[in-house]
């Protein structure tokens, strides 16, 4: 299940979370983030129970992607303990579950 993190749920949703959480940055506008939507999806499902899975649109969370210093998109962030652990900036759907299953072990 993929969640839908804002200004307002991240703290609870993402940094006080018992699972590492993979935050996608994304805007509806931009096209690599298009592509790599329904990749997103997948991990949501294929790591069911031991990722938690989001979306976070910067145009309408300007705040949290200013925090996370967020410059270009897609940029996910994966969160364990309330710290990020690791960073990938761009579609690139290998690299992403090389740095999930390197997080989850």
């Amino acid at each position: 299940m993929e969640y839908k993190f804002t200004t307002e749920n991240f703290e609870a949703e993402v940094l006080q979370a018992d699972l590492p959480v993979l935050v996608d940055f994304y805007a509806d506008w931009c096209g690599p983030c298009k592509k790599m939507a329904p990749i997103v999806e997948e991990i949501a499902t294929e790591y069911d129970g031991k990722l938690k899975v989001g979306k976070c649109n910067i145009d309408d969370n300007m705040q949290l992607a200013q925090k996370y210093r967020v410059a270009s998109i897609p940029t996910f962030l994966i969160i364990k303990g309330g710290e990020v652990v690791d960073t990938l900036i761009g579609g690139d759907p290998d690299g992403l579950y090389d740095k999930i299953d390197a997080v989850l072990g």
